[in-house]
Parts: C-alpha cells; sequence; structure tokens
C-alpha cells in the first residue's frame, strides 16, 4: 500500500512525461477526425510511454520543465545563468562554479534519464511479453515513478545550488531578465 501511494504521489508531481508533444497532438487531432485514436502511429515507438523528443531530451539530461517550481519561485538553473553570464556580471570564479554544476548535472541526468527510458521500456516489455499482472505492474509503475521522481529532484537540487553561487541582485536580476518580474 505504502509503494502504491508513493508511485502515485510521483506519478501526479511529474507529469511531463504523459504528455505528447505538440507534433503529436496535431497528428492526434487529425486522426481522430479519420476515425482513428489519437494514439495510432505511435505503437511502434521503442518506448510506447515515451515520444522520440522525451526519449533524446531524457538522453541529453535537458531539464524538461522538471525544475518549474524552482525556476518560477526565483530559483536559477546552472542552464539559464551560463547563457546569461555576461548580463548577470558573473564573475569568473561564479563562471566556473556555474559550470561545474552544470556539467555535475548533466553527468547525473543524463543516468537518472537512461533509468527512466529503461524502467519504462521494462513496463513496455510487461506488456509486449504477456507478463503483466497486478503484482509486476505495481512494482514496475513504483521504479519508473521512482526514477521520474529522483530525475526530478536532481534538476530542483542544481536550482537550489545556484543560491550558494549568485548574489540577491544577480537572482533579482535574472529573474527580470528571464521575464519572471
Amino acid at each position: 500500500m505504502k509503494t502504491l501511494l508513493f508511485t502515485i504521489g510521483l506519478l501526479t508531481a511529474v507529469p511531463v512525461f504523459a504528455q505528447h508533444d505538440a507534433h503529436q497532438n496535431a497528428s492526434a487531432d487529425s486522426q481522430a477526425k479519420q476515425g482513428h485514436s489519437a494514439y495510432a502511429g505511435i505503437q511502434s515507438r521503442a518506448v510506447k510511454a515515451l515520444s522520440e523528443q522525451q526519449t533524446a531530451d531524457l538522453r541529453a539530461g535537458k531539464g524538461m520543465s522538471l525544475a518549474l517550481p524552482a525556476e518560477l519561485n526565483g530559483y536559477p538553473g546552472p542552464s539559464h545563468v551560463l547563457e546569461l553570464a555576461d548580463s548577470l556580471g558573473l564573475s569568473a570564479e561564479q563562471k566556473l562554479q556555474t559550470q561545474k554544476l552544470f556539467e555535475q548535472m548533466q553527468v547525473e541526468a543524463r543516468a537518472l534519464g537512461e533509468q527512466v527510458i529503461s524502467s519504462e521500456y521494462e513496463l513496455d516489455r510487461l506488456f509486449k511479453d504477456n507478463k503483466a499482472s497486478a503484482a509486476s505492474i505495481g512494482e514496475t509503475t513504483a521504479k519508473a515513478a521512482q526514477m521520474q521522481g529522483q530525475l526530478r529532484a536532481s534538476h530542483l537540487r542544481y536550482h537550489l545550488s545556484m543560491m550558494d553561487v549568485l548574489t540577491p541582485a544577480q537572482v533579482a536580476k535574472y529573474n527580470k531578465l528571464r521575464g519572471y518580474q
């Protein structure tokens, strides 16, 4: 029961993986008008629950909006800080610290992204191989949710770490430059 509640909590906290990209939505609208399921055409995906773009983004360590609670509440992310380094007036030391955090985040996010892909693939295989049961689904979705939650927490931690690198004035300028103020 604890595992089920934990899984439900993580799945509702990480909705980004359940969303389709804009291209798929446009395609789905067209298919629906023809009487086809909105899912028609995606059954050939390597991992059914992940679009090609989501898979590529996970492998690349991209943020995929996972850190929005931090980003939109005044906690800058390393990637965007590097993009705005000159405008923020980062010192050489701040650039170095930010670059180091970004590189660490990428290594961590890529590894966790591969684990997300792998856990989603495992879930896919259960159904493809006709081995799905209530127990195996519960166990495998819990693992997938745990990996997704760890990936999200990783991105959020690096936003938090940036608060030790930037001055309050730089954080305020970042938020203004990003259009949040």
